[in-house]
């Protein structure tokens, strides 16, 4: 007899018996979509990465974002390496959305484990999180996981393309395949067949799919390492570049948005009747919050100066959200107060540190503060929608269009299929366009407009008042020293806010997860070699809507980190670099880096004066992040009016196999940049639930008047490609901070940097 209770157990076996086979399965392949690329005129599709015309014209399909980090010719780079094209002949089309696509490593990266972790636990996991992400994940750019996440896959599709256009030209002149060699868009044979990619390309695509493909050796690459300029940087001097704010279909309409003062509020009443005797007026109406975001009222005009000046016109009343009661000094109270409530959750923990913490010599202990941050990015945020016919087409600069599909889909009640999202460039976002609050705010303004387009543009203040911040946090170090200035424990635990549970929790409308890697990233996963250690993070819930923002935990994690490890060396009576060295005996990788910005700094040797004959002090940062290591020495004086001046920064960065040495380079510069404007000047303050920036003028960024000179220099490496977007901005902080000390004596302990 079948009893309830034999039915779940047998119930529960089979299902653990089929998600057991599915785990050892291989990945899910990552080289053809479900459906066809699309084609024009004479192109053929040779899988769901490369298209090839009659011309000989190579197009790469892209799955990331361009947002001025470069990853578009980066990535062509890999493909048209492992395919033989003639670089001047390629060219990138944006890729439509489908599985083959997902962001696989961006999500690897943020499992819990340390960087040295070689457990099977760790492997296991990754296993069954790189076929579930393959799965059931999203398109998305971020994390600086681009290049690591398709070093192989776009090589592959390379290869396999290539060998494809290789048995075509074999059939055709009746010769082995091996016999044939590739070079720059043609394939040749040594009796002096030749035929380029363009005339074989129909052929090659009626040729099998070859089951395994033989990558070419570094030593063989032709592109890759190549300091190669940029596939769009002409199109974005001539102005023929198009990015999201320069999409203008016919018929286009604009609108304007206010959102509530208070994060979180929504419209309580408005009255639209000033806005209605203005010139070009269309329509307004109330907008309530999308995706964790904040209700307003918006305008649709007949240009964008109308809508602007219209909205702003009408009278609202408001019901202000949760975050009325918040303000700066009150998130400050409960940070501090949750440090001493418990360690919360400790992501790393070696040896007994309570013991060796008492059997110290010495002890110290400092906390740490670091504020909101905007993200500031320079293009404000907008997004055209065209809702007609039961569908609708959405012209957007997004790092998330598979999502951007979904939530517009919700918005305007239809399905996802029926949603064409079309990426545009991205005049910037630094983690704020992952987010879909006016993504979905567009679509339903656009409902309002009878099948015309509408473009709706949020006004600079709108962006600074309502971005999802950098969370602000807090720390607690202390650290045992021996007789001897050796650290024996090292204790840290930090709180704040938690970024994944609530972006999940926005995106998919999941339950919030217990747990965030990102919290801590940047204090439990660096390499030094501590005896016996502790790290945690205790989450703090607070009202303020928080996101990714550019490096994430490591932006404030690593300065809290670097900065306590200088006080303990100048405790221990050590210098800074040498402390660090000792701790680093069996990271041989991080320890190279370390040494090199050492030489290249000048190191230990006297400073020369400011131009006004103020004295200079270094200061030194060592940081891993995405993968790679960075090091930093920053050159600092101190102003007449007491303002900390940074002169020179060297940084020095181990990224594995540098794919475009160019491109790292503007990468470490503008991270570099990004890092001094957060570290001397920006922070969002919050007064009653309102933020109170509302510009550049409040929230500035480095000039180039003040901007230092920046030298970096990329370690040689063989290893697989790692991030280079973000790894530049967290030692910076620290790297002036420690400069500060040595030059003043004074210890800096919170963001952004001020001398008292």
């Amino acid at each position: 007899m079948l009893t309830r209770r034999t039915f779940l157990l047998g119930s529960a076996s089979a299902l653990g018996g089929l998600l057991v086979g599915w785990a050892v399965l291989p990945p899910r392949q990552r080289l053809n979509t479900a459906t066809p690329l699309p084609v024009q005129g004479s192109q053929i599709a040779l899988n769901g990465w490369v298209k090839i015309d009659a011309d000989n014209r190579v197009t790469i399909m892209m799955v990331k974002t361009e947002m001025g980090q470069g990853i578009h010719t980066g990535l062509a780079m890999l493909l048209a390496e492992e395919l033989d094209a003639d670089w001047s002949r390629v060219r990138v089309e944006e890729a439509p959305i489908d599985r083959i696509y997902n962001s696989v490593q961006g999500i690897v990266d943020d499992l819990p484990f340390r960087p040295d972790d070689d457990s099977f636990v760790k492997q296991g996991t990754v296993w069954i999180a790189r076929k579930a992400v393959s799965e059931f994940g999203t398109m998305m750019t971020g994390g600086s996981s681009s290049m690591n996440d398709l070093w192989t896959p776009m090589r592959e599709a390379g290869a396999s393309a290539r060998a494809m256009l290789v048995g075509a030209a074999a059939g055709q002149w009746q010769v082995p395949p091996h016999e044939c060699r590739v070079e720059r868009g043609y394939v040749l044979h040594a009796r002096g067949h030749k035929a380029s990619f363009g005339e074989l390309s129909s052929q090659a695509a009626l040729q099998p799919l070859p089951r395994t493909v033989a990558l070419k050796q570094p030593a063989d690459f032709r592109l890759i390492g190549q300091p190669l300029k940029r596939l769009e940087a002409a199109s974005k001097i001539d102005g023929v570049a198009r990015f999201g704010i320069d999409v203008l279909p016919n018929r286009l309409l604009y609108a304007s948005v206010v959102m509530c003062p208070t994060l979180g509020g929504t419209v309580a009443h408005f009255d639209a009747t000033p806005a209605e005797k203005m010139p070009g007026f269309v329509k307004a109406l109330a907008v309530p919050p999308y995706a964790g975001g904040t209700g307003g009222v918006a305008v649709i005009a007949d240009n964008a100066y109308r809508a602007m000046n219209a909205v702003l016109a009408i009278k609202v009343d408001w019901h202000d959200g949760a975050a009325a009661k918040i303000s700066s000094a009150t998130v400050d109270q409960r940070l501090v107060a949750a440090l001493d409530d418990s360690d919360g959750h400790v992501y790393f923990h070696r040896g007994n540190v309570d013991s060796m913490m008492g059997r110290a010599a010495r002890t110290l202990e400092a906390v740490y503060r670091a504020p909101y941050l905007a993200h500031g990015a320079v293009e404000p945020l907008n997004c055209t929608v065209q809702v007609a016919d039961g569908a609708a087409t959405v012209w957007v600069s997004t790092q998330m269009p598979g999502l951007a599909r979904k939530h517009v889909a919700k918005a305007l009640g239809i399905d996802a299929d029926q949603v064409d999202v079309q990426t545009q460039l991205l005049g910037g976002a630094f983690g704020r366009r992952l987010e879909l609050d006016f993504i979905a705010q567009a679509a339903a303004i656009a409902r309002e407009a009878d099948g015309r387009p509408v473009q709706t543009i949020w006004s600079r203040a709108q962006d600074f008042t309502h971005d999802y911040y950098r969370p602000a946090c807090a720390a607690w170090l202390r650290a045992g020293l021996d007789e001897h200035g050796k650290v024996v424990a090292w204790h840290a635990k930090s709180a704040g806010q938690a970024i994944v549970p609530e972006a999940l929790a926005r995106y998919y409308g999941v339950p919030r997860i217990p747990l965030d890697k990102t919290t801590l990233e940047g204090a439990f996963d660096q390499p030094y070699e501590w005896p016996a250690a502790r790290v945690s993070h205790k989450i703090v819930e607070l009202p303020v809507p928080i996101g990714f923002w550019r490096s994430v935990g490591h932006s404030h994690q690593a300065f809290f980190t670097e900065s306590f490890t200088d006080e303990v060396a100048a405790a221990a009576g050590q210098d800074p670099i040498a402390f660090r060295a000792a701790l680093l005996a069996e990271h041989p990788r991080h320890l190279a880096v370390l040494k090199r910005v050492e030489t290249l700094s000048d190191w230990g040797r006297p400073l020369k004066p400011a131009a006004d004959g103020a004295r200079c002090a270094r200061g030194v940062a060592l940081h891993e992040a995405f993968g790679s290591v960075v090091a930093q020495v920053a050159e600092v004086s101190i102003g007449p009016e007491r303002q900390i001046r940074v002169h020179r920064v060297v940084c020095v960065i181990d990224c594995g196999l540098p794919v475009n040495p160019n491109l790292i380079r503007q990468q470490m510069e503008g991270g570099i940049v990004f890092g001094l404007s957060s570290a001397l000047q920006n922070e969002i303050t919050i007064v009653d639930g309102q933020v109170q920036q509302k510009n550049f003028t409040d929230f500035p960024v480095v000039r180039m008047n003040v901007c230092p000179a920046i030298e970096t220099d990329i370690m040689p490496s063989q290893l697989h490609p790692q991030g280079v977007g973000e790894p530049g901005v967290p030692p910076v902080a620290p790297a002036i901070a420690n400069a500060v000390f040595a030059l003043t004596g004074q210890r800096l302990r919170s963001l952004p940097l001020r001398l008292a």
